[in-house]
């Protein structure tokens, strides 16, 4: 796994060069005991611990994706998965909570520019939130919009003074249409928090409802989704604001289980050196050699899909092309399925582990936990991406809207 991160790090062509992204690498290597000490705090307190978010923010992670104007590095987005992978093996919900939120400084860049004045004007440290699904009310006024609604799932938000929120803005010829889905950024004054988070996975995240009651969002804090599908509207910014938004959220999402059931496999390895149950000790069960194998490999497998797909997409975004809909149609599914795959072999491992696995106490059940809630996230459920790619092939138009 290392090798193929650093491989990652070091072909992606960023201007900001490639010790930069190896020394993120390393010290999200470093942070891993630390996060592994923290990891039942994080649990328990249902958040990330701010000590944590505090050394995300001295290692410079949040600001991978950021735009230089604010102090960002503008990184390609294989080197901010990769970071994420490495978090992910020792707390997934501190890798999931990086992942969306850190994200939210990538798309702050295809909003009005005055949006990023507004939001890292004074303090370019600040932090977003988000909740996508299209849950509010909206009504057209002078200037903006009127934004109502309630919003769940807010991963992060105790940490954050900006929330993303999905709306679909009604018109005259469709009242309710995905085709007029957006996203409004709200000041933390303009929210209120509703505490609910009780999960039996990813339960550090804090993923909190929000509720809005009637406040005006103007217009240059509205990021339209159908305006990325032209491409004229980002034509001129730097080719990491050009790619197309749910292929760098939606990797996000899913990076958090690979990490996590990389994790597992460690711990499944230590389970697998001493435990005897039996007349062959697990160690030289080949049973459990092969779980083992078969498990590093689709790992191995997993990430290099990731890594080269997003390397397609990095380079198209630098020379103009337009990705064609069928290889972005593909690499959704794909992403989709991580959250699938992870599951599978996180359960494989959990049953071969025997009756010490489930125990309260067991870190290979917390994490199997974990990439199971993971599943809730719709970018996480693979069944629809799965029938609009394959309607494609047999030559349907796509049904994905976010493409």
């Amino acid at each position: 796994m290392n090798n193929l991160a650093e491989t990652a790090c070091n072909g992606s062509a960023f201007s900001m060069g490639s010790s930069r992204a190896l020394a993120l690498l390393q010290a999200a290597r470093d942070l891993q005991p630390v996060l592994l000490e923290r990891a039942q705090q994080c649990r328990s307190q249902g958040r990330v611990p701010d000590e944590t978010i505090a050394d995300f923010h001295e290692a410079g992670f949040f600001r991978m994706l950021q735009s230089r104007q604010y102090g960002g590095y503008e990184m390609d987005p294989q080197v901010f998965y990769a970071v994420g992978l490495e978090l992910a093996r020792a707390c997934m919900s501190s890798a999931w909570v990086l992942g969306v939120v850190a994200v939210h400084n990538w798309q702050m860049n295809l909003f009005d520019p005055q949006a990023s004045v507004d939001v890292w004007g004074e303090d370019p440290t600040v932090l977003v939130s988000s909740s996508y699904a299209p849950m509010g009310g909206v009504t057209p006024v002078d200037g903006g919009f009127r934004l109502s609604g309630r919003w769940s799932f807010s991963s992060g938000c105790e940490h954050c003074q900006w929330v993303f929120l999905g709306a679909v803005i009604p018109t005259e010829d469709a009242p309710w249409s995905m085709e007029n889905y957006s996203t409004f950024l709200l000041p933390r004054g303009d929210y209120t928090i509703v505490e609910n988070w009780d999960v039996v996975g990813l339960q550090g995240t804090g993923s909190h409802d929000i509720v809005v009651d009637d406040v005006f969002v103007p217009e240059h804090r509205v990021h339209r989704m159908r305006e990325d599908r032209s491409g004229d509207k980002h034509r001129n910014k730097a080719p990491l604001y050009r790619l197309p938004f749910m292929q760098v959220f939606s990797r996000a999402v899913c990076n958090a289980s690979l990490g996590a059931v990389e994790g597992v496999l460690e711990n499944y390895i230590e389970v697998a050196k001493t435990r005897v149950a039996g007349p062959v000790p697990m160690r030289d069960d080949p049973s459990a050699k092969k779980v083992a194998a078969d498990t590093k490999a689709a790992i191995e497998y997993m990430k290099l899909m990731m890594f080269t797909s997003f390397d397609s997409l990095m380079e198209a975004a630098r020379s103009g092309a337009e990705v064609p809909l069928l290889d972005r149609a593909l690499f959704r599914y794909e992403t989709s399925k991580v959250a699938d795959q992870c599951l599978a072999l996180s359960s494989r491992m959990l049953k071969a582990a025997g009756s010490g696995a489930i125990r309260c106490n067991s870190a290979m059940l917390a994490q199997h936990q974990d990439i199971l809630a993971s599943q809730a996230h719709i970018a996480n459920i693979s069944e629809p991406f799965a029938i609009n790619l394959g309607g494609m092939l047999l030559g349907q138009p796509s049904t994905d809207a976010s493409l």
